[in-house]
């Protein structure tokens, strides 16, 4: 994986302006903050994100995928308001599930998510390095 940082640009913090990866690829659909069964356990801003993250590195998981995998992450706020005043409970969930990797983010306010109760959607894209090892077909 290959961060991408143009010369004389200053250094994003948080995120990557770009990166470079090949292998195999996963997709994570929008994950908000419930549980695996489907239920919230807070209306916590910061809580519901850490929620989400956890969401989204279960279902990497079930691909053999970790977060330093993530190339890229999607974001959808429905108040960056509230986005931004829990930006230090946002980043040290962050830094407990995800780790200090930082790949290319978007975040953007919408209206409101499908979910009432949902505050953040974060949608995710990872690319497994080859190992070399081909995979065991089963037809």
């Amino acid at each position: 994986m290959e961060m991408l940082q143009p010369p004389g640009w200053a250094r994003p913090r948080g995120y990557s302006n770009g990166i470079a990866a090949s292998g195999r690829m996963v997709f994570v659909s929008g994950m908000i903050g419930w549980d695996g069964d489907g239920v919230f356990n807070t209306d916590d801003f910061a809580g519901q994100v850490r929620q989400a993250l956890l969401n989204v590195v279960a279902v990497l998981a079930e691909a053999g995928a970790r977060p330093e995998h993530i190339v890229r992450m999607t974001w959808y706020v429905t108040d960056k308001h509230a986005y931004v005043a829990a930006y230090k409970d946002i980043g040290k969930a962050y830094r407990e599930i995800i780790g200090a990797h930082y790949p290319a983010m978007t975040a953007v306010q919408v209206m409101a998510l499908v979910e009432d109760r949902a505050q953040v959607e974060i949608e995710v894209t990872a690319v497994v390095p080859p190992t070399g090892i081909e995979p065991v077909s089963h037809a």
